[in-house]
């Protein structure tokens, strides 16, 4: 219908939850997809947090209709605790599982009949049918066209209505129910995603709201880096999210953290391993390009003559640790090249001891499957095989006054002093008691849990 959509796609898994906090950020609404026998999960409420923190509109999708659900009410009721958002179904499933016969448009009265048939496949006509026609009764059976109508007069005196202003808020939740696996319920949610969103938002800088729609001078900023995506290529990729004004191929902009221009080469889109090459992109587009090791995440790039940034992405505190070393020493070049690439990255953190070079090299992540990942791009990416050490600590913190003297700190047994890679130090626990300690034992010592970009 003449719109661009750009659509982000981020994992599920927990232990990626800071790749998806990161992409997020860059973000203008949120589709949350709900496994229909799970409802809410831990990596879910984790994440919607953000969503809800910065007011983007969320709208929800309950999937797997066509395997056993949970109560439809049980789950909506799942939603607005764990996530204290209202929610406005907008469909209504007819059945869960084997007896999964469609769904019912609240707004139009008409049943869409879903058809086991095309799995994977684009999907052809839906079959749509009103729910006051003779028709409707012989597509369902009794029981459930008395429990439909029980549940709809339920519903239409107990949840909330919908409201335009409240969903772009990020106060509602727009619901809908459908099997992606089978495409059922994928195309009627679109089409109302399509009325139901915005244009590109405003986005915050230091020079204060940055509108598209409004400024006509190209500013970007990166929210994600990924190395090596074409092993033919071994390219390094810089995501960024376009905040206003147009982009076009081979631009000169000022590069704000870099404190320098930079030609913006090789822009491209992807969509799944396909990848085109673009010569134009506007406000809310997202785009990649070349990265020749000079963008961090977080970093923003613009053409307007007064210099901003938009504000940073902040890192998740690493909560499992490890020592690394490489199993043979004459690849250290390889080992150092590629381990601060992948930092580069945000996909792991990287530390050396405080007193020491860069012989000992420890290793931070969110979650443990990361370590899995490291070794795999390792070996597969630069050739290069590790060892790691599992380490005990559990929480870091970043120290905020910086000229506190390291070698007088008074700290703990179960303390590790580390530095990051721009020699910031660091400190490490294995408790989290001792935290409380070392900052009683230290008069004046302020310590974050989060590090700066």
């Amino acid at each position: 219908d003449g719109y661009c959509i750009n659509i982000l796609d981020t994992p599920g898994h927990q232990d990626f939850s800071e790749d998806t906090y990161r992409t997020l950020m860059a973000a203008d609404s949120a589709v949350m997809v709900i496994d229909g026998s799970k409802g809410v999960e831990a990596q879910t409420r984790k994440l919607f947090k953000v969503c809800v923190m910065r007011h983007i509109p969320i709208f929800t999708f309950i999937n797997k209709m066509d395997r056993e659900a949970m109560d439809t009410f049980e789950l909506l009721d799942d939603i607005e605790k764990e996530l204290g958002i209202a929610t406005c179904p907008i469909n209504w499933p007819i059945g869960s599982g084997k007896e999964f016969r469609g769904v019912f448009d609240r707004n139009s009265r008409e049943l869409e009949i879903f058809s086991d048939t095309k799995k994977g496949t684009s999907i052809g006509e839906v079959e749509k049918v009103s729910i006051d026609s003779e028709e409707a009764k012989s597509i369902v059976s009794e029981a459930q066209f008395a429990q439909l109508e029980e549940e709809i007069e339920l519903l239409d005196g107990a949840s909330a209505e919908f409201d335009q202003e409240m969903v772009s808020k990020g106060e509602l939740s727009p619901v809908f129910f459908g099997s992606a696996l089978t495409n059922f319920g994928v195309e009627t949610f679109l089409q109302h995603f399509l009325k139901m969103t915005t244009s590109p938002l405003p986005r915050m800088s230091d020079k204060g709201l940055i509108d598209p729609m409004k400024e006509e001078d190209f500013s970007a900023f990166v929210f994600k880096i990924q190395a090596n995506m074409n092993k033919a290529h071994r390219d390094r990729i810089a995501f960024m999210r376009i905040c206003s004004g147009e982009f076009k191929a081979g631009m000169d902009v000022f590069h704000i953290q870099g404190g320098r221009k930079v030609r913006l080469s090789q822009p491209q889109q992807m969509m799944a391993s396909e990848r085109h090459m673009i010569d134009t992109a506007y406000g809310g587009d997202i785009i990649g390009v070349f990265d020749p090791g000079i963008f961090s995440i977080g970093d923003t790039l613009t053409n307007s003559a007064e210099k901003f940034a938009y504000e940073g992405i902040p890192t998740f505190a690493p909560e499992h640790f490890a020592r690394v070393r490489q199993v043979d020493t004459m690849k250290r070049k390889q080992f150092i090249k590629g381990i601060n690439e992948i930092a580069q990255e945000g996909a792991i953190q990287i530390f050396q001891e405080f007193n020491t070079g860069m012989e000992e090299i420890i290793v931070g992540v969110v979650g443990v499957l990361q370590f899995d990942v490291l070794k795999y791009r390792l070996e597969n990416e630069y050739n290069v095989e590790i060892r790691l050490e599992p380490l005990p600590y559990e929480h870091i913190r970043w120290i905020e006054n910086e000229e506190i003297n390291m070698d007088k700190l008074v700290g703990t047994s179960d303390m590790k002093k580390i530095k990051d890679l721009k020699g910031r130090p660091l400190l490490l626990f294995v408790n989290s008691w001792s935290i409380r300690m070392v900052l009683e034992r230290n008069e004046g010592l302020k310590l974050s849990e989060f590090g700066r970009s």
